[in-house]
């Protein structure tokens, strides 16, 4: 076989490599799930304040948000208690609720209710790094010349 074809089958076959391990990982992570119905005014609040500024931020990294129209969407294949009020954000992890916020209690209350309900979740364990690879926002110590 030519060298290069053996060259780019080894590429593919770490491309689907680390795509395997992104879906294994995604399919592990924390889920925000937002319960909604047609109507509510709280989620159209919600919608006008965070709904553009949630994909941006970290939360969205931590637990990526999904919705749920109570009023024409199927309920989620997960185990949760009852949904009384709208909105609700419901934390899920292994298909299993591991907390809520009910309602929306507004722009500056939402996040820090958030972050205490992410504390709740699992959190990974740290990669390791090889070592000599650089740090994100960290410099390198160089080593002080032999005298």
């Amino acid at each position: 076989m030519p060298l290069r074809f053996v060259k780019r089958l080894a590429f593919y076959a770490l491309a689907m490599l680390s795509a395997v391990e992104v879906l294994a990982s995604a399919a592990d992570a924390a889920e925000l799930v937002m319960f909604r119905r047609d109507g509510c005014s709280w989620c159209a609040k919600w919608d006008q304040e965070i709904g553009p500024i949630y994909p941006k931020t970290e939360f969205n990294r931590r637990a990526p948000l999904r919705q749920v129209n109570l009023s024409r969407d199927a309920g989620p294949k997960f185990a949760h208690a009852p949904v009384r009020y709208t909105p609700t954000f419901m934390l899920v992890e292994d298909g299993k609720e591991i907390g809520r916020i009910e309602g929306y209690p507004g722009e500056d209350f939402f996040w820090v209710r958030l972050e205490n309900l992410l504390t709740k979740a699992p959190q990974p364990a740290p990669k390791e790094m090889p070592p000599g690879m650089p740090v994100a926002g960290a410099s390198p110590v160089m080593p002080e010349p032999a005298r």
